[in-house]
């Protein structure tokens, strides 16, 4: 677990320091970052747009309303895109702004828009970060929940001697790194399932869907992220295998049940995500089928439906998806009935909703309350989704470890 495939927006702003910002930038890159950098107009004293650019292969930010960006509002998209902000250096005026919830650039502005975790790497001369004014500054920001990552100690450009020096990149990638993962689901057992299924009709033709895995490989990181011991059954993805998660690859609806049932056995969270196809042929065809009349009937039987047999044995929590064309709600609830589940975190699919997108929204449901996360990026959301199950399995389980 670590950086990769994370979305870093890091702010920039003007002192010294900002030298270390670019190696700081390609370091993230190296760990598998994505990076886009807002710069304030302090920080283009010290370090060009340019270099930036370059080191994030990203277009730099640094106007509060860009006219390129979608309705000229820079400062939501970023927000939208962002899984961690990361501001380094962090000056003693930018920390006051913060501090005070000023709104008069893009990157206070953004700090205000984003609901992701900040991380502040203060930089300054060290009477000034013994001042009282800055002190109070930064419990405001610790009182928030923003990460204050160091300053160190040492040598100065002023020529002082003391605390007040950025953390070096490899000092603030570990923090960073770090501020991912918690310990809400530690070694606890998680099984979650994710993608279509695919049902053969012949060699090369079969049922499947739209699913394209993004939610229930996005669930598996988060899982993981918060310290469960994480087993994701997939089906056909062209996904790459999550970092730090066992992945079983199956194909059809029967394997993954079979797999499914085999690792729920000693689990103790199941996370039903995928797509799995209701039906398959009676038979698949040995040789492929030859378009010889107008119509062609093919039987179908009915899949084993892995989430109910999961639920029955009564040992785990169990979420389930419901993907839903129309009355979210009312079918989402009708399945948490029907299948003896815990909770169902239900969406709209179809007319580009839902299916093969980058974000998406959930309503959750369980026995007693409904919850709406509303629409982010798919990671973003899954994290939330975590959080909840976390929550909910710990309130159930209130004195019961691991299995």
């Amino acid at each position: 677990m670590g950086l990769a495939n994370k979305h870093i927006v890091l702010g920039v702003t003007g002192g010294i320091a900002a030298y270390k910002s670019a190696e700081l930038a390609r370091r993230l890159r190296d760990r598998g970052a994505r990076v886009r950098v807002v710069m304030t107009k302090g920080a283009e004293h010290f370090i060009t747009p340019l270099t930036m650019q370059a080191v994030s292969s990203n277009p730099v930010h640094t106007s509060l309303l860009d006219p390129d960006a979608e309705a000229g509002m820079g400062h939501i998209e970023l927000a939208r895109w962002a899984d961690a902000m990361l501001i380094a250096p962090a000056t003693a005026n930018f920390i006051s702004r913060l501090a005070h919830g000023a709104a008069d650039d893009l990157l206070t502005t953004l700090c205000l828009a984003t609901p992701v975790a900040i991380s502040v790497a203060p930089a300054m001369n060290q009477q000034m970060w013994r001042d009282q004014a800055t002190q109070d500054n930064i419990e405001i920001l610790r009182k928030r929940g923003i990460l204050i990552l160091g300053p160190a100690e040492g040598d100065q450009a002023c020529g002082d001697i003391g605390p007040g020096r950025m953390l070096e990149p490899d000092e603030l990638l570990a923090a960073l790194s770090g501020s991912f993962r918690s310990g809400m689901l530690e070694n606890v057992k998680v099984v979650v399932t994710a993608g279509p299924t695919w049902e053969a009709i012949d060699p090369v033709r079969g049922i499947t869907n739209h699913s394209s895995g993004k939610m229930g490989y996005a669930v598996a990181e988060a899982a993981a992220e918060n310290g469960a011991r994480v087993t994701l059954v997939s089906g056909p993805t062209g996904l790459p295998r999550p970092d730090n998660v066992h992945t079983i690859r199956v194909t059809s609806a029967q394997e993954m049940y079979d797999a499914a049932m085999e690792e729920t056995a000693a689990g103790d969270i199941f996370i039903a995500v995928a797509a799995v196809a209701d039906y398959r042929p009676a038979t698949a065809a040995e040789q492929k089928i030859k378009k010889r009349s107008d119509t062609l009937t093919i039987e179908l039987i009915r899949n084993p439906d892995i989430l109910t047999a999961v639920a029955k044995r009564g040992l785990l929590f169990t979420a389930g998806f419901a993907a839903e064309t129309n009355s979210v709600e009312m079918h989402a609830r009708e399945k948490l009935t029907s299948k003896g589940v815990d909770l169902i975190a239900a969406n709209l699919v179809g007319g580009g909703e839902g299916f093969g997108t980058e974000d998406n929204s959930l309503m959750l449901i369980d026995k007693t309350d409904t919850k709406t996360l509303p629409r982010m990026r798919k990671s973003l959301l899954a994290r939330r989704l975590i959080e909840e199950i976390a929550e909910r399995y710990h309130a159930k389980n209130p004195t019961q470890g691991p299995r």
